[in-house]
């Protein structure tokens, strides 16, 4: 097993994050490509999916004077890809917010809190490793997480609700996976205030004759000449008037040929592609899941990844991905499949399909991916939250910019209103959900989870047993259980009990009540592998040596060096991570590019 490097000095990682891919792009000088030269090129540079990261790659490049082709298969309705659909949770270290909520954070404790969740082992002090960039991805993002990140995007306009919510709690060691603090910072305006100030930036570059739009333009080969990128192939799709999110037509009416001496790939990953998340599973999490419910619009498919393979690119840790275990099945779907998260609190009790609780570390919001284990290690796809609706009132949140039209619509009135009430849409999905079932009592709660999947496979005496056990630690301010010293642990930090904890209470009280059972389906996200890249974002061959001018960004890089996260996220990251891997592929190309 490889061990990581000692952490360089801290001030070379910050002075790397401060001038992000000027850097690399300088030490190019020698390999420098010539600017748009009209007929002989489209432009300096193809950008190929216009989600989050593909839109900041193209601010930079458009502010950098070069000219930029933005491309992607689906219609403009779709701009901003998956980012905009998101909660906007941003990963922010020592900021103004939790400061405010007095928590105590730095470089150092969110560095310690990365590498035990990475769990970086594969050859990270060998260049011709699958984490060697990834390892230097980690370091250079925890700076820029620690120092710019807020700054600049404040600077753009983006501003943060004040409560900091504490995802990814971790396995209960403090040098293990988790957070060690709260660190989740959601948008104000959630994922289309994050994609806003860059969209703006590009659509004023489109105004200005810096950079031009090509939807419905389908990638299907990245041109090499003399080894070197010289621009992409695909097929022009029919036009779309399909809604943002629901899939668009695939009929190809013509073909292109666009040329250009860099492209910078931005295309997503596979969640979107069950058959590609099965392929490429890994055995530490059981079998893959024969039913899951889908995170991410159609379009996630993950064609680029093997687009840019072929072009000379590195696929590095295709086993790693992230995928959540408290799926709903949306009543109201946008695109096939169409599952929301529940982001819990720490209070619901959590059962296998079986009906026997799961201990440490998987408890609701504490250790995403070894609950998914454990979910498939019982032989079924789904498992339960037993709850109440005095829990669900105050601890269940939504993912997504749309169930969360309060934050989105940046609705202060609205948003107060959750201090007195359920939020609407967890009232709509309690009533018009296929996952949900309320009762009065507990008999009445197990006869419906049993008719809701037909497999009669809960017991109410052993139910009913396990939950009495744990409602009898509650008459003390101290336990034995570890979910419930969790609970009080939350109730100490002002944030969760404000808005994210509900007072310690019993699940069979009844003033507590009705009871409520939730089934929660596994639901695809997040690719944490990909395309292996440097610290400028080039894309490197299986030898080390980059492809020349060729760039990937976002998940389609595993958010950096082909898998910035290792094997667990702490949450907060996949935005920053496209922000922070789109800006440094954007200024790079846009270095290697200059006159």
């Amino acid at each position: 097993m490889d061990h990581p490097i000692a952490p360089a000095g801290i001030t070379r990682r910050r002075a790397l994050t401060v001038t992000g891919g000027m850097l690399a792009g300088a030490a190019l000088a020698g390999h420098a490509f010539p600017a748009f030269a009209g007929e002989s090129q489209d432009a300096d540079a193809i950008v190929v999916g216009h989600g989050l990261a593909g839109l900041v790659a193209t601010a930079e490049l458009a502010a950098a004077g070069r000219k930029v082709l933005l491309l992607d298969q689906e219609p403009e309705a779709s701009l901003g890809g998956q980012a905009f659909w998101s909660f906007g949770g941003l990963f922010f270290v020592d900021s103004e917010e939790q400061r405010l909520m007095g928590v105590k954070d730095n470089h150092d404790l969110a560095w310690q809190d990365w590498l035990g969740s990475a769990g970086f082992d594969r050859g990270v002090a060998d260049p011709a490793g699958q984490d060697h960039w990834a390892y230097k991805w980690a370091e250079a993002y925890v700076d820029f997480a620690s120092g710019e990140k807020r700054s600049w995007l404040a600077g753009l306009g983006v501003q943060w609700f004040p409560i900091v919510g504490w995802a990814e709690r971790g396995g209960g060691l403090a040098d293990g996976h988790g957070n060690s603090v709260p660190r989740f910072h959601v948008t104000w305006g959630t994922g289309p205030a994050v994609v806003e100030p860059f969209e703006k930036k590009v659509r004023a570059a489109v105004a200005a004759g810096k950079a031009g739009f090509r939807f419905r333009h389908r990638v299907d080969g990245i041109v090499t000449t003399g080894g070197a990128v010289s621009g992409v192939r695909g097929a022009v799709l029919e036009p779309s008037s399909a809604a943002r999110g629901k899939p668009s037509s695939r009929t190809v009416i013509g073909e292109f040929e666009l040329r250009a001496p860099v492209v910078v790939v931005t295309s997503g990953g596979i969640g979107a592609n069950h058959d590609l998340v099965r392929q490429n599973w890994p055995a530490r999490l059981g079998a893959p899941p024969k039913s899951m419910v889908t995170g991410v619009p159609a379009h996630v498919d993950g064609r680029m990844l093997a687009i840019t393979e072929r072009a000379g690119g590195r696929i590095v840790n295709p086993d790693r991905m992230w995928h959540y275990t408290e799926g709903l099945r949306n009543y109201d779907p946008i695109w096939p499949g169409h599952g929301i998260r529940i982001l819990p609190g720490p209070s619901s009790m959590w059962f296998d399909a079986t009906g026997k609780r799961f201990g440490a570390p998987d408890l609701p919001g504490y250790d995403t991916l070894h609950t998914l284990g454990s979910i498939t290690a019982s032989g079924y796809d789904y498992s339960w939250f037993v709850t109440t609706q005095k829990i669900i009132a105050k601890e269940f949140a939504l993912s997504g910019s749309e169930q969360n039209p309060d934050l989105t619509n940046k609705n202060v009135w609205q948003l107060l209103s959750r201090i007195w009430q359920t939020p609407e849409p967890i009232e709509k999905f309690k009533k018009n959900g296929a996952d949900f079932v309320v009762a009065g009592t507990l008999s009445e709660l197990v006869a419906g989870m049993n008719k809701l999947t037909g497999d009669n496979l809960i017991d109410l005496a052993r139910l009913k047993a396990q939950i009495e056990a744990r409602d009898r630690e509650m008459d003390n301010p101290y336990s034995k259980d570890v979910q419930v010293m969790g609970i009080r642990n939350a109730l100490s930090y002002i944030g969760d009990s404000l808005s994210r904890t509900a007072p310690a209470h019993k699940i069979l009280d009844p003033s507590a009540g009705p009871l409520i059972a939730v089934r929660l389906n596994v639901l695809t996200r997040k690719t944490l592998g990909g395309l292996q890249t440097d610290l400028s974002g080039r894309v490197l061959r299986p030898s080390g040596e980059p492809v020349p001018g060729l760039y990937a960004a976002g998940e389609v890089a595993g958010f950096g060096g082909g898998g910035v996260h290792g094997y667990r996220s702490l949450e907060g990251t996949f935005l920053g991570g496209c922000l922070f891997s789109g800006r440094q592929a954007g200024r790079a190309a846009a270095a290697a590019t200059a006159t």
